[in-house]
């Protein structure tokens, strides 16, 4: 407001104008003008949606008055780099440098953890020493990820806290113990369970008594992401996972009041901007229940995110980019305390210097350009994120519940409870892939064979052996969700690499250009998303022409492009002779009516939206005899 009455006044009277020029609209005159738009068509099918876990996001959701969520204030989140080069110099390395230049915290990521993907520094005292050389303990974050080949490297990282000279007090450093993530993924128990439990809490016991302050357990939940669970399945395995933790500190006379405190949460942050969001605010709410549930006044946990492994691609990596920065974002306007984000070369191997910089400069930008911290809670009010933040709390409490009804965490995972649902789900993301239903922009989509090859450094995985069992149950294995896609491009790039000679399809064009175009460019992105390189064409004056350019494409497969109309007349003749010339005939487009006729003239496939992409493929790489 200016020091002018008149002029102030003269606002006041545009403001009413244009609130008179532009009235409120309401919820009911928006239906009626998108049931116009929709032409009689289905609102629901062609405008809601539904997640993984079954619930409905809609197009429009009215404003929410619900207050915000506890958590991270409005102050930066902590940037952490990952410390996993086998070499302990390389690590030391990397980690100076990722310090200097932005990070605020480290992750040492140990051989065979929930985030090693295939690499990690190993669990000798002398290696901590080397990794941490030149590191200010006192002054940045470090977060364990531990695995059971490595559970003793707390240990060794408080002894050398200590032989550093630094008050383990002034040390802020997560310490990582997960025992139910570690069984989870194996799939087995190294020991009795109860044991296991005493193990862990006297571990916990003798770290408080040096002086750290935690947290020293991590309830994560990236286990159940990575092997294709949904937002309340993760969340509801990393609440069930800290209740868990939180009795067996009870057990050896740890207050929950102080137990809560020594639990810190680690999730997944993927692509999907909305629902991460939601889910990490749905975290808090689902734990500040818990905490009520014990009479206990709720506090802020400290939650931890790293971006999805399963939404990585090795192919066209550099989209991988894209996908982080959306997690990123997502993790962050979401409360996360701290953030990791994969280089986007981590699919294909150890990340070079270049990865690991836009790993990190990304968060920088998104803090200090972006801003994205300067406001706690920022989704609050948001009636879509509102609501898809109480409906996932909803369905990973019914879940937690189901758990706890089980006996617990670790009785839900010794009984595969946990490792079938999410064994359930992975099997519908699968499915969805397979039709490209959920697209993956590089690998099922847009596919570039022209692509040219990253650099990753020249690092063999770390083997990591496993500990003898004594209780084997359903183990929950890792997924990328591109890695069907990526196997069918793997064998194409053999033959090329082989003989030279990619394979190929002939896109049969017939017609004018306005009669093939949208199909033609749906199969060329159709069989590239399997290495089969398109031959494209503008058509031709006739069928003698067709015939002639497929020969001297040197493609076996033929795919027939146009509308319905022109295949009404001209698809069964050109399919005929395709075939008589030597031809796999395929047609884009669902067959109707002309189904029998069309397999009689010789079209053994008809690609279409919603069809088997992969089943299709693989079963073309089988006729051109790729192996």
């Amino acid at each position: 407001m200016s020091n002018d009455p008149e002029s102030d006044q003269t606002q006041s009277e545009r403001a009413l104008h244009l609130a008179a020029e532009f009235p409120t609209a309401t919820e009911t005159e928006w239906r009626k003008l998108v049931d116009a738009a929709l032409k009689g068509a289905d609102f629901d099918k062609r405008l809601v949606s539904r997640t993984y876990d079954g619930l409905k996001v809609s197009p429009l959701y009215p404003r929410s008055h619900a207050a915000p969520v506890a958590g991270r204030a409005a102050a930066p989140w902590q940037v952490m780099a990952r410390v996993d080069h086998p070499d302990p110099v390389e690590a030391n390395k990397q980690a100076l440098t990722d310090l200097e230049n932005g990070a605020t915290g480290l992750t040492l990521v140990y051989g065979g953890a929930a985030g090693a993907y295939g690499f990690g520094i190993d669990g000798r005292p002398d290696t901590i020493a080397r990794v941490l050389d030149g590191v200010f303990l006192d002054a940045v974050s470090i977060e364990l990820d531990l695995s059971t080949a490595h559970r003793d490297a707390g240990a060794s990282l408080a002894a050398y806290v200590k032989q550093r000279g630094i008050e383990p007090k002034a040390a802020t450093i997560r310490f990582g113990l997960d025992p139910l993530g570690n069984r989870i993924r194996a799939g087995s128990l190294p020991a009795p369970g109860a044991e296991i439990d005493r193990l862990f809490a006297r571990m916990i016991g003798e770290l408080t008594a040096q002086g750290f302050k935690g947290p020293f357990a991590v309830a994560d939940g990236r286990c159940i992401h990575a092997a294709g669970g949904s937002e309340a399945q993760e969340l509801a395995f990393a609440v069930a996972s800290a209740v868990h933790y939180l009795r067996a500190l009870e057990a050896a006379g740890i207050a929950p009041d102080a137990g809560r405190r020594m639990i810190a949460f680690r999730l997944a942050a993927d692509a999907d901007e909305f629902l991460t969001i939601a889910k990490f605010r749905a975290l808090r709410k689902l734990w500040a229940r818990v905490e009520q549930a014990m009479e206990l006044a709720p506090e802020p946990a400290f939650v931890s995110a790293e971006t999805a492994w399963r939404m990585m691609t090795q192919r066209d990596p550099y989209v991988n980019m894209l996908r982080t920065t959306i997690a990123v974002t997502a993790a962050g306007v979401g409360g996360a305390d701290a953030i990791a984000a994969l280089p986007f070369t981590q699919a294909l191997g150890l990340p070079d210097a270049f990865a690991r910089r836009v790993a990190r400069n990304m968060q920088l930008i998104l803090l200090e350009e972006s801003n994205l911290y300067r406001v706690a809670d920022p989704a609050a009010g948001s009636g879509g994120i509102e609501a898809l933040t109480a409906e996932i709390a909803q369905s990973a409490w019914t879940l937690f519940q189901e758990i706890e009804q089980a006996g617990g965490a670790a009785a839900a995972i010794e009984q595969s409870l946990i490792q079938k649902k999410v064994a359930g789900t992975r099997a519908a993301r699968e499915a969805a892939i397979a039709k490209r239903k959920d697209p993956l922009t590089g690998a099922s989509d847009y596919p570039l064979l022209s692509e040219t090859s990253v650099a990753v450094l020249p690092v063999k995985p770390v083997a990591v052996a496993s500990a003898p069992a004594v209780v084997t149950f359903d183990a929950l294995p890792a997924m990328r969700l591109a890695a069907p896609f990526e196997a069918l491009r793997d064998r194409a790039d053999k033959q090329h690499k082989t003989t030279g000679l990619r394979p190929k399809v002939f896109l049969a064009n017939l017609g004018k250009v306005s009669d093939f175009t949208a199909r033609a460019t749906f199969a060329k992105n159709f069989y590239e998303a399997g290495g089969i390189e398109a031959v494209a064409n503008d058509g031709f004056a006739s069928r003698e022409d067709t015939i002639a350019a497929f020969k001297k494409s040197g493609a076996a497969l033929a795919c027939l492009c146009s509308s319905d109309k022109v295949y009404e007349t001209e698809a069964a003749g050109a399919a005929k002779a395709l075939a008589d010339a030597g031809a796999l005939v395929h047609l884009a487009g669902r067959p109707g009516e002309q189904e029998a006729a069309l397999k009689t003239a010789g079209v053994s496939a008809f690609i279409y939206a919603g069809c088997d992409v992969l089943s299709t493929l693989r079963a073309t790489h089988d006729s051109l005899g790729l192996t």
